[in-house]
Formats: C-alpha cells, sequence, structure tokens
C-alpha cells in the first residue's frame, strides 16, 4: 500500500511538473542579421539619400565589411516572418550610423528593425550643411522620410508595425530625436551658451552663430514616433519651455566624462527638464565615444580619441548592459509582443 502511494505521489508531481513546462512562455527566437538598402528622396532638396534598414532573419550570418565597419550581418538574407518594432538611428555631427554597428545588430537580434540612416551634408564625407539651418530642421526631416521609406518598402513593410516606432539619437543625433517628439530648438540659447563658454570648440566653432540658409524652415515632430533613446545627447538649444511638448518616453545614457559635451548643459538638463520624468543613466569614466562600436588595433591606431576609453572603463560591458536596458526599454514602452517572428519569409 505504502509503495502504491508513493507511486501515485510520483505521477502526480510529474504531471503537474509536465503542465508547467507546456504552460511556459516558448524562449525568444535567436534571429540572426540581414540588411539591404534603402534609397528615398532628401526632403530639403530632392537629392537622392540613402539608409540601412537591418532586420531580423533566421539564415546563416555573415561578416560583412562596410565602409570599413565589420559588421556581423548578411546583405539581403531573407527576412523573418512576423511584425517587428523599427527603431530609426540618427548619427552625430560628420559621423556615420555605422559607428554604432554593434549596437545596431544587437537589437535586431532582439527582433527590431533598426533602420540607420546616413543624413546628407552632415555626415564623415560631406559636411556641406554643418552650422546652418538647413542640418538643424532637415535632419528630422530626413528621419521622417526614412520612415516612410521603410514602411512603403516592399520588402520590410508586411514585417514592421507602423505603430510601434522609436528613434535612437547619439550627440547631434538625441537633438534630432528630440524635435522628432515635439521639442523646439531656442537658437537664443545656444548662443548665449558660446559667450559663456567660448573655449567649447565642438558646440561653438561658430559661436553659436547658424547659418541663415533655410529661414523656411521650423521644428517638425512626427507623431508616429513613440520612444526615444538618447545617448550622449546634444541639448544646449532646449529649455524647459521648449521641451514642454515631448511627451514620450526616454531613455538618456550619457558618460561622466564626456569631453565633447558638457554633461550638465546637454545630457544632465534633458533629464531635469523633460516634463516626462526619463530614466537617465551616467556611465562611469565615460567619454562622448563610449557609445561607438568597439575598435579593430587598425581603427585604434587610427583613431586613438574615439577608440581608447578612460581607464578602468569597460567598453564592452557598457554595450552589453546598454543593449539589455534599451532591449527591455523599447520593448516596454512600443508594447512589444516577444514572439513577433517565429520562421523566415520566402521571398
Amino acid at each position: 500500500m505504502m509503495r502504491l502511494c508513493t507511486f501515485l505521489l510520483i505521477s502526480t508531481l510529474l504531471s503537474l511538473l509536465s503542465m508547467q513546462i507546456e504552460a511556459a512562455p516558448h524562449p525568444h527566437p535567436a534571429w540572426s542579421v540581414g540588411y539591404h538598402e534603402l534609397t528615398f528622396k532628401d526632403p530639403l532638396d530632392g537629392r537622392p539619400m540613402r539608409a540601412l534598414a537591418f532586420y531580423p532573419s533566421n539564415e546563416s550570418e555573415h561578416v560583412t565589411t562596410v565602409e570599413g565597419y565589420a559588421i556581423e550581418a548578411t546583405p539581403d538574407a531573407r527576412i523573418a516572418i512576423g511584425r517587428f518594432p523599427m527603431l530609426m538611428l540618427s548619427h552625430g555631427n560628420g559621423g556615420t550610423p555605422l559607428a554604432l554597428h554593434d549596437l545596431v545588430t544587437s537589437l535586431t537580434r532582439k527582433g527590431f528593425v533598426v533602420v540607420a540612416v546616413f543624413h546628407p551634408g552632415d555626415n564623415y564625407k560631406d559636411v556641406s550643411r554643418l552650422g546652418a539651418l538647413s542640418n538643424l530642421y532637415g535632419r528630422p526631416m530626413q528621419i521622417s522620410a526614412a520612415i516612410t521609406a521603410a514602411l512603403a518598402d516592399p520588402e520590410l513593410s508586411p514585417f514592421v508595425d507602423d505603430k510601434q516606432v522609436g528613434v535612437i539619437g547619439y550627440s547631434a543625433g538625441g537633438e534630432t530625436a528630440l524635435i522628432l517628439s515635439g521639442a523646439r530648438p531656442d537658437l537664443q540659447r545656444l548662443r548665449r551658451y558660446c559667450a559663456e563658454r567660448p573655449d567649447d570648440m565642438d558646440a561653438c566653432k561658430t559661436q553659436g552663430q547658424l547659418v541663415a540658409d533655410r529661414e523656411d524652415l521650423k521644428a517638425m515632430a512626427d507623431p508616429r514616433v513613440h520612444a526615444l533613446l538618447l545617448m550622449a545627447p546634444l541639448g544646449l538649444s532646449f529649455g524647459r519651455h521648449t521641451l514642454s511638448d515631448v511627451h514620450v518616453p526616454t531613455l538618456i545614457y550619457s558618460g561622466d566624462q564626456d569631453q565633447l559635451l558638457a554633461l550638465d548643459k546637454n545630457a544632465g538638463a534633458l533629464a531635469r527638464k523633460l516634463p516626462m520624468h526619463p530614466d537617465f543613466r551616467l556611465i562611469p569614466g565615460g567619454g562622448h565615444f563610449v557609445f561607438t562600436a568597439l575598435c579593430t588595433d587598425q581603427q585604434k591606431a587610427a583613431m586613438p580619441g574615439m577608440c581608447n576609453d578612460a581607464v578602468g572603463v569597460d567598453r564592452a560591458q557598457v554595450h552589453h548592459d546598454l543593449v539589455a536596458q534599451a532591449g527591455r526599454f523599447f520593448d516596454h514602452e512600443l508594447g512589444v509582443d516577444g514572439h513577433a517572428g517565429m520562421q523566415t519569409a520566402n521571398q
């Protein structure tokens, strides 16, 4: 009788355990990364501009060299079936979104489509609009045009959720992201800042005076944007009143040793003044470039200022933590279903 009772107890426990396993959520699929190029018109002058759209795939992944960067992504791989949220990436002045390629591919593996935009007139090949009104107000317009292009792209559009759009802004891209969310730059603030801190050679090369090449332009928000990740953001031209219309959740990261953008006047000020209290995270010892991808030995030799961090700063760990937090942030704020895509489309 005792053996029968023991047998029945064990059988009951095994049955309950089996039911719990069956009811447990399926593990998140481990996606690889594919990408293809989007070409569309620059809203400022109608000329072609471009972006790279990175998307989840189930195909084998390869390392591809793109404009000198070794990126873990396969060109024209088949996209995974599902409805994925989309993140737009705006790079810094005179930069390239490819400098943030590991952030891009890491978020893509988490189930996001990430569109990396190359800003015409303000990139590492061409700075013809730098310091001009056309750049300040044109960059957000370019991101909006990229959103429209991605949502109209026949390869992407069936797999992108147009109600789940966020923006990642690095450095000047942070300013761009805020304008897209309703911020209005106050050019007098920039002039006053440069009068107080003329030694800030990055922000005040023109003493805070922007070239008035397009006085017909103004700040234009995009209601499709629902969440922001700002990294070492430029925020000099925003006061509390000019941020009053920004009502999207925001995650801000900054290094506390940023030598290019003064913490108290940029990321720190935004954290204090945004009407929706942001999640503000400081990286001890982190500089302005700690958010860019880990460098190869060749890049370290060619760009030591961008590649070398302060003693005690582990850029790999910084990126690991950033990707994890950014993934959770966008999942939560965009209302992402963790089981968006499971298969691969045959296209």
